[in-house]
């Protein structure tokens, strides 16, 4: 175990074992893009311009098979923020940076015009969340906010790349017994979050069918723009609709 962690430190933090000493220096400087292996930097240029299209490909690919899904989702969320409830947001990891990103979004809308909404990150109460992992176990630190905080007609946004994450899943379960809509953000093959939708226990389930977490988590930020985007154009256009609870009408 030693070696192992004394590997990884000198691999990714070279300038703490004196190893490398232009890694002080970094690619930025001059003598350190001189002193690169010929061919090197010409093999990033062409890998940085296609990870960019391969980007962009994934994203174009995904909007275009999930578009009506995209919109039934931000439909019903406009329905539930017009009904005066909030939003409940989770992640883990990179997908608990974009968890907060959402909430602020929604409750701090830069566009003129677009008024906030409630929104909660779960992932950000750190006393809450290392609490219940003590206490109870990692996989119920968002379901025990759940219950404390949602309510019926409330939304569930909950984001994995995976779609397997435990501690989603149960909070899905959960809100699902409480009557809340459920939103999922899933990447591969939707894991057991796309077989929970298949089987009626979530209401939405969005899926970046691409391998690389890179991709899925750069299509993420991409939707969650764009589904609030779409659900602030619901509200002025009227949207009463919901997935959950409350009356459903007609899409405007």
């Amino acid at each position: 175990m030693a070696n192992s962690a004394d590997d990884f430190s000198r691999s990714f933090y070279p300038f703490l074992h004196g190893d490398e000493a232009e890694s002080q220096a970094g690619i930025s400087d001059a003598s350190a893009r001189e002193g690169a292996p010929p061919g090197l930097l010409e093999g990033l240029r062409f890998s940085l311009v296609e990870k960019a299209r391969e980007s962009a490909e994934v994203k174009a690919k995904f909007f275009e098979e999930n578009k009506d899904a995209i919109l039934a989702a931000s439909f019903d969320m406009a329905g539930a923020f017009r009904r005066g409830r909030k939003m409940l947001v989770c992640g883990n990891g990179g997908s608990a940076t974009d968890a907060q990103h959402v909430a602020v979004e929604f409750m701090h809308p830069l566009t003129v015009g677009r008024r906030a909404l409630p929104a909660v990150c779960l992932s950000n109460d750190m006393a809450m969340v290392t609490a219940v992992a003590n206490d109870v176990g990692f996989d119920d630190v968002y379901t025990r906010q759940v219950i404390a905080l949602g309510a019926e007609g409330d939304v569930l946004l909950g984001i994995s790349t995976s779609g397997n994450s435990e501690n989603i899943l149960h909070a899905f379960a959960t809100a699902r017994r409480m009557k809340l809509l459920t939103v999922g953000l899933a990447g591969g093959d939707g894991g057991r979050m796309a077989a929970m939708r298949s089987e009626g226990l979530i209401d939405h389930c969005l899926t970046v069918s691409t391998s690389s977490i890179h991709r899925v988590q750069e299509t993420h930020v991409t939707l969650y723009h764009v589904m609030w985007d779409m659900v602030h154009t619901f509200l002025q256009h009227g949207a009463t609709a919901g997935a959950t609870g409350g009356e459903k009408d007609k899409h405007p």
